[in-house]
């Protein structure tokens, strides 16, 4: 880690603050492209229910009050609809944040996180900020695999972060495989569960990991309203886990995190089930169709249990993924490169309505036979 000199002239951040890459999200402006089609951050493309966006407007009349810091109304709704113990519960502005509480609440300096070598980067920036070290475990094929997650563990190992199903790759484990790596972790490293596409999983060997969450005393599962639900401006997540983990988190959760317009969305949203089964039709499918016309155009695709496709570009100037972002963007159709998360042949893309993705594949057709 990098420890900046002493100014006693000035503020000086900690060592390692400096090291860290700040997040940088999917693009949302094309430069002399008036209304671009966001593909870039895997939102809801049916948008959100009606139902969250009257609530959210009524939520509106209480500007002037402090929330529930408890969020007791969605708690109560989260734990009915999961059949959860309401307790056991803990809110986060996204589920972004309750990573953050995590890496807090449990690591030293010196200690370490595991989590795949493509995984989502807030992992690494909450461990990194409390000067922990971020271990990074082989993904063969662009998977986690078991067995190089557990080589990574060692006694200074607290956090062992899985997203399930993972992005940027869009791949997943099944219940055997998530199982097989909690029993190898010893008991004192907290293995973490994100599920923030969990819902697009639809697979029956996936598991959302809330059965293991239930009865293991080291598993958090982190789930977000964000994108099945499609209330990402609103940032609400929420975390279940053991009594003593819940516990420890609470002592230093900001007492307001979540609004009241956005524990209000939230709720109605977790009511419209309707909304939920169309957005899962919807991404089932268009899923395929897209992976398969992206294979008729020679572009490699990796499987996905997401809203989104990893696509890879060849290395042939003129064909490149970087390229293939600008020639989209020229078309107004804007998708997210991810060389910042070692993949720089790929680019990921969110499927879209119906016209978004014919005009993607049409686009697409055209990059590759200029």
């Amino acid at each position: 880690m990098t420890s900046p000199p002493r100014d006693a002239s000035r503020p000086t951040p900690k060592a390692g603050i400096l090291d860290i890459t700040a997040y940088k999200p999917g693009r949302a402006h094309a430069e002399g492209v008036k209304d671009p089609v966001k593909l870039s951050a895997n939102e809801n493309i049916l948008g959100s229910s009606p139902k969250a966006r009257e609530a959210f407007v009524q939520g509106a009349m209480k500007l002037h009050l402090y929330p529930d810091g408890r969020a007791n109304g969605l708690r109560a709704a989260i734990a009915e609809r999961y059949n959860l113990d309401p307790d056991r519960l803990t809110f986060g502005c996204g589920s972004d944040e309750i990573f953050a509480l995590l890496n807090q609440v449990y690591l030293e300096p010196g200690d370490n996180i595991v989590q795949g070598e493509y995984g989502f980067a807030a992992f690494a920036i909450g461990a990194r900020a409390c000067q922990g070290e971020v271990r990074f475990a082989k993904e063969p094929d662009l998977r986690i695999d078991v067995a190089e997650v557990l080589a990574c563990v060692d006694e200074r190992t607290r956090l062992v972060f899985i997203a399930n199903p993972s992005n940027p790759t869009g791949t997943w484990l099944t219940a055997e495989e998530i199982g097989a790596l909690h029993a190898g972790l010893p008991s004192n490293v907290l293995l973490v569960l994100d599920g923030a596409y969990a819902e697009f999983a639809t697979d029956p060997a996936f598991s959302d990991g809330l059965d293991l969450a239930r009865t293991a005393p080291n598993v958090i599962v982190t789930r977000t309203f964000s994108k099945i639900h499609g209330l990402g401006s609103l940032r609400v997540g929420w975390g279940y886990a053991a009594s003593p983990i819940i516990e420890a988190l609470e002592r230093i959760r900001p007492p307001f995190n979540t609004t009241i317009a956005g524990q209000e969305a939230a709720i109605a949203a977790l009511q419209d089930e309707d909304f939920q089964k169309a957005s899962v039709a919807h991404i089932e499918q268009w899923r395929p169709w897209l992976f398969q016309q992206f294979g008729g155009l020679g572009l490699e695709c990796t499987p996905s249990a997401t809203n989104f496709l990893l696509v890879k570009f060849p290395e042939t100037p003129g064909k490149t993924a970087i390229e293939a972002e600008a020639f989209l963007a020229s078309r107004g159709l804007l998708v997210r490169g991810v060389a910042g998360y070692g993949l720089p042949l790929y680019l990921r893309i969110t499927i879209g309505l119906e016209q978004h993705n014919r005009a993607l594949v049409e686009a697409l057709s055209d990059f590759m036979n200029a």
